[in-house]
């Protein structure tokens, strides 16, 4: 369903607030449409034409690209606040990744022309959208090799510790992945997956009730995927 929203307490309008005075900010904020997507939905596919400035308002996301086997390769998965569609959204005409929730997620939608109008005439919001962009991608190249560095205990450590600690902020957690697309962002099979989280159950450092997550040895998991 797409519907106007209300942004007075939107991070979006934090984001430009120091770009644009109060009837700008007015204006921009009636332009701007919220979208529900259910989990599993896809709202940006690989190859489609860029055509709207997007923004994670509630939810969670999954970026991934798809290789010439049909094999997902997940890039990131975003959070709340994150603009999703940044990554290629000044540097090409169409996406070159997808992006599905993977929890019921609103995003806010902008119209890219609107967008890059008042950034040729407003040189502050060109580097407030420089400065987004650039922390998305470093966000991206930081975890990458973060994860290429370890190894396999050390990656499902590392991804356990993410939802965990930065995305729930909690101990106990639902997995919003299956083990598959867990594989898909560590870069691993789904076997050896299914069977590090097998150890790691035995070994007494989590326990799994089905999607339902609990990191029992927070300290040892930590160990692991620093060192692991």
């Amino acid at each position: 369903m797409d519907l106007k929203c209300d942004c007075d307490k939107c991070e979006l309008r934090d984001a430009f607030f120091n770009s644009f005075n109060e009837e700008e900010l007015q204006i921009f904020c009636n332009q701007k449409i919220e979208k529900d997507y259910s989990k599993g939905e896809t709202f940006i596919q690989e190859g489609e034409k860029i055509t709207d400035f997007i923004y994670l308002k509630s939810g969670l996301v999954k970026l991934y690209k798809t290789d010439t086997l049909g094999k997902d390769q997940i890039i990131t998965i975003a959070e709340p606040f994150g603009f999703v569609s940044l990554l290629s959204v000044f540097s090409d005409t169409n996406y070159n990744y997808s992006v599905t929730a993977i929890e019921n997620s609103i995003i806010c939608c902008l119209s890219l022309q609107d967008i890059k109008k008042y950034v040729k005439v407003n040189g502050l919001l060109g580097l407030n959208l420089m400065e987004k962009m650039s922390i998305a991608t470093d966000k991206i190249i930081l975890e990458s090799l973060a994860i290429r560095n370890k190894h396999l205990r050390g990656k499902v450590a590392y991804i356990l510790l993410k939802f965990g600690k930065e995305i729930y902020k909690s101990s106990v957690f639902d997995l919003p992945v299956s083990r598959r697309e867990l594989a898909e962002y560590i870069g691993m099979s789904t076997e050896n997956v299914i069977r590090t989280l097998s150890e790691f159950r035995k070994d007494k450092l989590i326990r799994i009730n089905g999607k339902e997550i609990e990191m029992v040895d927070l300290k040892t998991l930590e160990q692991i995927s620093n060192f692991g």
